[in-house]
């Protein structure tokens, strides 16, 4: 797993000539942003969101989930040339169904808590992201689950077998 994510994470990392201007900033919510994978607005769904940014596209795909953004970068038949990806940090939002503006942070940055009782959008299993590991911490001890890093996340849990229903995107 570690592997494919690196793999497909290279073109994240700039290289030495590259400048950091060449990477997105992460966009706001919108009323038109609509997820990925299921073609419904992010205001339907509560929990954290996700958005990824490929090379030569400056709009960002949505994710009613930071689960489906994983689940992006994880399937083979999705873009692979991954210049950002932004999550929202729920250590600093104070509103789980809809995370306020300004509460992104850079996906490999953060510590994600898996298996806890917290659901994001569709009523799924959610990754959920913080960018301070105390914080993260604290979560589980009130909501259950454990941390892992961005490239720990098991691939089994972001893509269980048999569930079909994230692996067809839209675009």
């Amino acid at each position: 797993m570690a592997a494919l994510l690196a793999l497909v994470l290279a073109g994240l990392t700039p290289s030495c000539d590259e400048k950091s201007a060449n990477v997105p900033l992460p966009h706001e919510v919108t009323g038109e942003s609509t997820a990925q994978f299921c073609g419904m607005t992010l205001a339907e769904h509560p929990g954290p969101k996700g958005q990824i940014f490929i090379k030569s596209d400056p709009r960002p795909f949505w994710f009613a989930s930071v689960r489906d953004a994983f689940a992006f970068v994880m399937l083979e038949d999705t873009p692979k040339a991954v210049v950002a990806i932004y999550v929202n940090d729920m250590g600093k939002a104070k509103n789980w169904d809809q995370p306020e503006s300004g509460t992104w942070v850079e996906a490999r940055k953060a510590v994600y808590v898996i298996g806890s009782r917290k659901h994001g959008g569709m009523g799924q299993d959610e990754a959920v992201p913080f960018s301070d590991r105390q914080l993260a911490e604290r979560f589980v001890d009130n909501n259950g689950g454990r941390v892992v890093t961005f490239d720990d996340m098991p691939r089994d849990y972001i893509l269980p077998s048999g569930n079909a229903a994230t692996t067809e995107p839209l675009r």
